[in-house]
C-alpha cells in the first residue's frame, strides 16, 4: 500500500502465505483483516478495492492486515474454494492478535473475500469469539453460499455490478433486514468510485 507496509510470510497448512501489514501512526486500537477477489480470476491483496479498505481502517486508526490466497502471488498451495482459505484467514488472525492481544478485531472482504470472511465469522461466533464488526464489499451472494451476519455489518454494493447483480444482494439482504449502501454508477471493482467505500466505511465505523 505504501513503502511502510510490512510484508511477512506465514506458514499454512498448505505452504507458506504471503502477508502484509499496514499500520496507523500510533498504536493500534484495533485490526481489520481483508480478504481479497476469487483467486482464480485474478484477484490478490494488491486489488484496488482491498488497498482502499486497508486505508480506511489505517484511518481509523486499525492495523490493517491482508494476505494472498494459496496460489496467488507468493503463497503457496492451489485454489481449495474458499474451505482453506477460511482456515489459513483464521491462521492469520491467530498470529496478529498475538502481536495485538488487547484489542478488538473487524473482518473485511471483496468479492470472493466476502464468502471467506462471513464464514470466518460464523466459525468464530460458534466458538464465542466473533469479530466486532464485518465490512463487505461487492459481497456474493449467489455466487457462494453466504451466512446471515450481524445486524451492524456495513455492506457496500456498486449500482451497476456485474459480476454479482444488485438483486442478489438485496435477495439476500432482505430477510436479514440488512441495509444496503448502494454507490451509483459503480461496477464490479468500483472504478473512479473507491472514495466512496473509503467515505462510508469510515463515517459508519465512526457513527
Amino acid at each position: 500500500m505504501n513503502a511502510q507496509t510490512q510484508r511477512f510470510s506465514l506458514q499454512g497448512a498448505a505452504g507458506a502465505l504471503e502477508c502484509a501489514l499496514d499500520l496507523p501512526e500510533t498504536t493500534p486500537r484495533g485490526i481489520a483483516l481483508i480478504g481479497h477477489p476469487h483467486p482464480l480470476f485474478g484477484g490478490t491483496m494488491d486489488n484496488k478495492v482491498v488497498h482502499t479498505l486497508a486505508r480506511a481502517f489505517v484511518a481509523l486508526n486499525y492495523a490493517a492486515v491482508r494476505m494472498n490466497f494459496r496460489g496467488v502471488g507468493a503463497s503457496e498451495g492451489a485454489y481449495d474454494e474458499g474451505v482453506g482459505e477460511t482456515d489459513d484467514m483464521a491462521q492469520l488472525l491467530a498470529h496478529i492478535r498475538g502481536q495485538y492481544p488487547a484489542v478488538p478485531f473487524a473482518l473485511a472482504g471483496f468479492s470472493f473475500g466476502t464468502f471467506v470472511q462471513t464464514q470466518l465469522q460464523k466459525r468464530l461466533e460458534e466458538q464465542g469469539t466473533p469479530a466486532e464488526r464485518l465490512v463487505l464489499v461487492g459481497s456474493a451472494p449467489g455466487k457462494w453460499p453466504l451466512p446471515t451476519v450481524p445486524a451492524d455489518t456495513i455492506l457496500i454494493h456498486g449500482e451497476f455490478d456485474e459480476t454479482i447483480p444488485l438483486t442478489n444482494v438485496f435477495e439476500w439482504a432482505r430477510p436479514q433486514d440488512l441495509p444496503v449502501i448502494v454507490v451509483p454508477g459503480a461496477d464490479h471493482f468500483f472504478g473512479r468510485k473507491l472514495h466512496h467505500i473509503k467515505n462510508h466505511v469510515i463515517a459508519l465505523w465512526r457513527a
